[in-house]
């Protein structure tokens, strides 16, 4: 019984390797005209290869049986392959026309902006100080601090005998109300934010 399974072994290595040397290469261009990138369908190829190898006990130990069961693990991996591409594709496109809106809400941010300017009594000084003073004692403390003085947030939590935690919340809360109060100036709040 050992001597059969030893020779049954030896029959299925002597199959794969000959499928491999003489299809491997057709494989991979077969599997190139799904993925493009020869790279791509190196591996793809590669991993059916290594998952036939892995199941060999499963499979029958005929070349024509081998060489469907290859065909077919290279066939799925493609269209794996191909609905990952489109996922990635389509996460790129929504991606693209977020910032599309953004740079297009810049855009025409920065172009009210300056009418608003030329036709407003406020000053710029005063439309800032005004949001910052409406932010709460702390949170505004914290800010002035941070924004004004260029201390660092580790700074500021040792000076005001507060954990750096706290610091980065009431920046975060600054920001958030900030933003809601320039909401019509979103230059003013740019400009706040990477002051």
């Amino acid at each position: 019984m050992k001597d059969e399974t030893k020779n049954t072994e030896q029959l299925f290595r002597d199959n794969f390797e000959k499928i491999y040397l003489s299809h491997y290469s057709g494989m991979v261009r077969f599997a190139c005209e799904y993925t493009v990138h020869k790279e791509d369908a190196e591996n793809i190829v590669q991993d059916a290869f290594t998952d036939i190898w892995e199941i060999r006990h499963e499979l029958f130990y005929e070349k024509k049986h081998l060489l469907a069961f290859l065909f077919t693990s290279i066939k799925n991996r493609c269209i794996d392959f191909l609905r990952h591409q489109i996922v990635v594709r389509e996460a790129e496109n929504a991606m693209q026309e977020i910032s599309r809106r953004e740079m297009q809400l810049k855009f025409d941010s920065l172009e009210a902006f300056e009418l608003d300017l030329l036709s407003s009594e406020t000053s710029i000084e005063d439309l800032i100080m005004n949001a910052i003073n409406a932010l709460p004692e702390k949170c505004r403390e914290i800010f002035v601090k941070n924004k004004f003085e260029g201390k660092k947030q580790k700074d500021i939590a040792r000076e005001m005998n507060i954990s750096i935690n706290t610091v980065e919340t009431q920046m975060s809360i600054a920001y958030k109300k900030l933003k809601q109060e320039l909401k019509d100036h979103l230059p003013l709040l740019l400009f706040i934010l990477y002051w």
